[in-house]
């Protein structure tokens, strides 16, 4: 049998954008992944859907497996042949015990590969605004365990010399043994009013930091509830944070937005308010499917030439357009003498990735100016094709049609209630854990509510944000109060409406 190998991957410290490409490399490609507690499952989603994964984390006083058996699994596993990634927190090398996984690898003569991975000694203080390292400030720092014992004999951490031998003092898994470090620190040497930070879920949506002095620390920590996972920062650094915090003073920080998009488009939405600092869930509640029977949107594709315009008002429109375009064996040349139109620049995005750029792209991404744009150019006696859901609205229609154009209208995609809507998400917006809910489309609104059923004054307690006034509209004839209407009708625009909608709320004390 063929010999496995062993990748010991370093995921970082919480953060999924801070695993590194080979990681991700690794990982897309590994039969089984055997990963740690502080581990995002959302990195897991990168893995095969066939691989095997296995959870191996280690709590204090709840271990899933000691790490005798994570050694043992992982060369059981090697000598079957298979690629497997030991996925760990931050970096495997450093107070990640990836040591001692290399030599048990090692003893039983099996591969293995190190991939380094962004450590939380030095995200978790950098997310913090908290630099390790600052000219004229520190010039040194060192790392150390905070977890060892301290009612052992003979401690493995020499706080005499730490306590003055190093400008920052970064202390990993320290939070149960905070006393002790405090007390060990203020006996050989540091200062009591040395300022120190405790950064709990770092690099995460929900990072918390309480910054206090060796003297305050520990009562402001027992007073604040602070638990694990924390990263403990001791230095003159810690000052700093006051003008170089960036990552936890974004409007959208730590606020949990309920994503109702479909599946396939929520992931976009998702990642751009992540990166605003939000913590989003995902409850897609509508869903695409291909038309039954494609055969109408055939006919008028072969007939695109007897069009002089197509209209597309979606992405999703793009994409069943172009599925069945190649299901006829065409491609783009069959637009040759056909002008384009498409409403967003999602739509546009979705045409230029496949060689076409659309003739017209209205300022106001609507119904309404594209219908601006065509009455300024004027359209009377044109057909004009339009290839979009199957429930969506008659205004564009209507509209070509009092322009005297001759409006032919075919379903590129039907759109569905999702067929999954309840988990997690619903779960979380019925428990008062969802802060924003964000509606995309007037389908959306219509099947939370079908899917909320009789529970829908889960949504008087959450900021109703949608994406354009005939979302607002569809909200509002349902009863609800709509909080944040998005001036920009995109998904940028509207992240950047409830970040508005936030600032204002704090101004006014709210």
């Amino acid at each position: 049998m063929t010999q496995g190998k062993v990748y010991l991957v370093g995921a970082g410290p919480g953060d999924v954008g801070l695993i590194t490409d080979r990681g991700l490399e690794c990982l897309k490609r590994a039969d089984v992944v055997v990963y740690d507690r502080l581990i995002d499952n959302r990195i897991l989603d990168f893995a095969r859907p066939d691989a095997e994964l296995l959870y191996v984390g280690k709590a204090s006083g709840s271990h899933a497996k000691e790490q005798d058996e994570i050694n043992q699994l992982l060369v059981d596993r090697a000598k079957e042949g298979k690629t497997i990634v030991r996925l760990k927190g931050g970096d495997p090398f450093v107070l990640g015990r990836g040591g001692e996984e290399a030599e048990a690898l090692r003893a039983s003569h099996l591969p293995f590969e190190i991939v380094p991975g962004v450590s939380a000694a030095t995200a978790v203080p950098a997310y913090a605004g908290i630099p390790v390292t600052h000219r004229g400030v520190a010039s040194s720092f060192a790392v150390v365990t905070g977890h060892e014992d301290p009612t052992k004999g003979i401690p493995n951490v020499d706080w005499e010399k730490l306590a003055t031998g190093a400008d920052t003092l970064v202390c990993l898994m320290g939070m149960g043994n905070l006393p002790h470090i405090v007390e060990q620190l203020l006996r050989y040497g540091k200062a009591p009013d040395t300022p120190v930070a405790l950064i709990r879920h770092g690099t995460t949506p929900r990072q918390e930091t309480l910054v206090g002095t060796l003297d305050t620390i520990v009562e402001a920590a027992e007073r604040k509830g602070f638990e694990p996972p924390v990263v403990i920062v001791v230095g003159e650094v810690v000052e700093l944070r006051k003008r170089m915090a960036w990552f936890d003073n974004r409007p959208l920080f730590g606020k949990r937005v309920l994503v109702t998009r479909s599946r396939t488009q929520a992931s976009a939405f998702s990642k751009l308010l992540a990166e605003h600092g939000a913590d989003p869930v995902e409850l897609p509640v509508i869903e695409t499917r291909d038309v039954p029977d494609p055969g109408e949107l055939d006919r008028a594709i072969l007939s695109l030439s007897d069009y002089q315009w197509v209209l597309f008002t979606s992405a999703n429109g793009v994409l069943a357009f172009w599925k069945r375009l190649r299901a006829l064996n065409m491609d783009a040349r069959c637009f040759h003498n056909v002008r384009i139109g498409a409403i967003g620049p999602a739509t546009a995005q979705a045409l230029e990735a496949r060689g076409l750029h659309p003739d017209l792209l209205p300022e106001e991404h609507s119904s309404e100016g594209l219908l601006a744009e065509f009455a300024a150019m004027g359209i009377a006696g044109m057909r004009i094709l339009l290839a979009r859901a199957d429930i969506a609205p008659p205004d564009l229609t209507d509209g070509l049609l009092e322009l005297g154009a001759k409006p032919v209208e075919v379903s590129a995609y039907l759109t569905r209630p999702a067929a999954a809507s309840a988990g997690r998400g619903k779960q979380m917006l019925l428990d008062g854990a969802i802060d924003i809910v964000a509606f995309t489309s007037a389908s959306t609104v219509t099947n939370l509510l079908a899917a909320l059923g009789d529970e829908r004054r889960a949504l008087d307690r959450v900021t109703i944000a949608c994406i354009g006034p005939r979302t607002a509209e569809a909200a509002e004839n349902a009863g609800l109060t709509v909080n944040v209407v998005a001036p920009q009708h995109t998904i940028p625009g509207l992240v950047e409406a409830m970040e508005r909608h936030l600032l204002e709320c704090e101004r006014k004390g709210s």
